[in-house]
């Protein structure tokens, strides 16, 4: 699990100096929250739990063939998760070669109690589909049908492109679990 999330904090690191060395590249989003829930229920058959948060609303969650030790999950485990999101857009040159792929992992933890990391970063070629200065905000398509819309908030970067401008957009999204047990 450690060189895993040693890869990621890599790439974010990379996608950082590769920022700061390029001028038109720009940070939309950068994010990482965390948040806590009890395990209230458990389905082994259909790997859902049931969580608990502190507002007192639940959530259900499903756990994919990726996640490992699912089976020693138990009710009353506290759940933390922290989520990190980053997204990166660069304005790409003149006949620049599109690109569209998607880095996935899941690493567990071998902590004593079941957790791990799951990641992914979607790197694609997208046009500027929209620009509104009023909002501000500007509108992305991309491959397979792809749309986005994003607020701006550095109408001085939204001043320099147009309708119809490529762009490379690296998104990044982790989540780190753990589970704590009372003694």
């Amino acid at each position: 699990m450690k060189r895993f999330v040693a890869r990621i904090m890599a790439t974010v690191v990379l996608v950082s100096v590769a920022q700061m060395a390029m001028a038109q590249s720009k940070t939309v989003t950068s994010q990482m929250r965390t948040e806590t829930a009890v395990v209230e229920a458990i389905d082994a058959a259909t790997r859902t739990v049931t969580l608990k948060k502190p507002d007192g609303t639940f959530a259900t969650v499903t756990a994919g063939p990726d996640i490992k030790r699912f089976e020693e999950i138990k009710v009353g485990d506290k759940v933390n998760a922290r989520y990190y999101e980053n997204v990166v857009v660069r304005l790409k040159q003149p006949g620049e070669k599109d690109v569209d792929s998607r880095v996935t992992g899941t690493t567990g933890s071998d902590q004593v109690l079941p957790g791990g990391t799951k990641a992914r970063q979607l790197t694609m070629t997208a046009t500027i589909a929209a620009i509104d200065m009023n909002a501000p905000s500007v509108t992305f398509t991309g491959p397979n049908g792809w749309k986005y819309l994003s607020k701006v908030q550095d109408t001085e970067a939204l001043a320099k492109v147009k309708v119809g401008d490529k762009v490379e957009i690296v998104w990044t999204e982790a989540v780190l679990v753990s589970l704590e047990r009372d003694k």
